[in-house]
């Protein structure tokens, strides 16, 4: 059975897991937990597992912004990415949400547009010769 919620502390150690996993290493422990004790990481789970994870924040010019979405490589292409859309999108803090994912990402691109998200613009000179796509939609 698929489920969403916020984290809580206690989810920490698995959502870091994941995030390695992923990355190849623990750098971003501190603001993963960090967005847990703000109310901004929301976890993906199959059964009782943890899965994935989406930290979000509302610092973007007072709009919500999806930072960072994660799932399990072995999870991918379940829906899980999607699940923790729908839940942002539905107990969002403000009404317009963006995020963003580098030109190369294919993957991540169609997952926004599978979701209803709309490309809102570029910003170059993040990451050298792959600019990142801003994504938005609206509750």
């Amino acid at each position: 059975m698929k489920t969403v919620c916020k984290a809580i502390i206690e989810d920490l150690e698995k959502i870091v897991n994941i995030d390695s996993e992923v990355i190849g290493n623990t750098s971003r422990r501190d603001y993963i937990e960090n967005a847990i004790k703000l109310g901004h990481c929301i976890i993906a789970k199959e059964e009782e597992y943890i899965v994935g994870f989406l930290i979000y924040d509302t610092n973007f010019f007072e709009c919500s912004f999806i930072s960072l979405i994660i799932v399990s490589p072995s999870k991918r292409r379940k829906g899980y990415a999607s699940l923790l859309m729908d839940y942002m999108m539905s107990t969002s803090p403000t009404t317009k949400v963006f995020s963003s994912t580098n030109r190369s990402n294919i993957n991540m691109q169609k997952v926004f547009n599978t979701n209803g998200f709309i490309q809102s613009g570029i910003v170059e000179n993040l990451d050298e010769g792959d600019p990142e796509v801003i994504y938005f939609k609206s509750k």
